[in-house]
């Protein structure tokens, strides 16, 4: 039994492709993503480096590029790409019948 709380933020259509969509929640904002294959991620809308915000970025495969300095973050587990290091926390997205679902609960940073 999974006490994960799943909020529903939309259908995958509401997310741009290759962009991004904002929850705000009281701990802070979450940035849910879309690949160009219609992958979902969700990361805490801010990189670990200088706190840019992530939604902001541009998605390029499974990676978004941080609008401030151009730090490549991996969708999948919200860590930065070599040579830069840090992690911002990732959140569980699940998608059903077309409707996008996030977990407030963080995984990772």
């Amino acid at each position: 039994m999974s006490n994960k709380q799943w909020l529903e933020v939309g259908v995958v259509e509401d997310i741009p492709r290759l962009g991004a969509r904002v929850v705000k929640i009281e701990s802070g904002d979450i940035a849910v993503f879309r690949t160009s294959e219609d992958k979902i991620f969700a990361l805490r809308d801010k990189c670990p480096h200088k706190g840019g915000p992530l939604s902001q970025g541009i998605v390029q495969g499974e990676n978004v590029a941080c609008p401030l300095h151009d730090w490549k973050i991996k969708l999948v587990s919200g860590e930065a790409t070599a040579p830069d290091e840090g992690c911002t926390a990732s959140y569980p997205v699940k998608v059903e019948d077309g409707n996008v679902y996030l977990s407030l609960t963080a995984t990772g940073a």
